[in-house]
């Protein structure tokens, strides 16, 4: 069994603002949204072997979470994604076929722009796992510091 350990990160940057324009989750996308999101975290969740390896296999996972989640769509294409809890970012995800576009990057600055006009609470958090070293350098990149390591297994 491997361990997993995982990062807590505080946003330490200022202001932010983005030009993105997110609609709210709606269950329509959800087969789309539910593909690109299992996509996302496979390798991670099979590599540190957490069962089951596709997380979402039904729309009743989402509903509790479904008003928090706001999707990127451009030309009728799901490009990304990420939910915003309180003060918490979280699930941020691109769709495959548009890593390394830059999307993560404007997805992180929207989500800080949303939390910063609408979050009551500070700082501005989000939780990452050390294996996902791609996540953990956009997240370095736009000002998140690691305040806290914590071992989940």
């Amino acid at each position: 069994m491997f361990e997993i350990i995982a990062f807590e990160m505080h946003y330490v940057g200022g202001r932010v603002e983005s030009e993105l324009s997110l609609i709210a989750y709606s269950d329509e996308f959800y087969d789309t949204y539910q593909k690109i999101y299992n996509a996302c975290f496979y390798d991670m969740r099979k590599a540190l072997d957490i069962k089951p390896y596709n997380f979402y296999s039904s729309k009743e996972q989402i509903t509790d979470k479904k008003d928090n989640i706001y999707l990127l769509i451009q030309n009728e294409k799901l490009i990304g994604s990420v939910a915003c809890y309180s003060n918490e970012i979280d699930d941020l995800i691109v769709n495959k076929a548009f890593q390394g576009q830059g999307y993560g990057t404007e997805l992180v600055f929207w989500a800080i722009n949303h939390l910063q006009n609408t979050a009551n609470e500070l700082p501005i958090k989000l939780h990452v796992s050390k294996w996902n070293e791609n996540a953990l350098s956009l997240y370095e990149k736009n000002n998140f510091k690691c305040t806290k390591v914590e071992k989940i297994r």
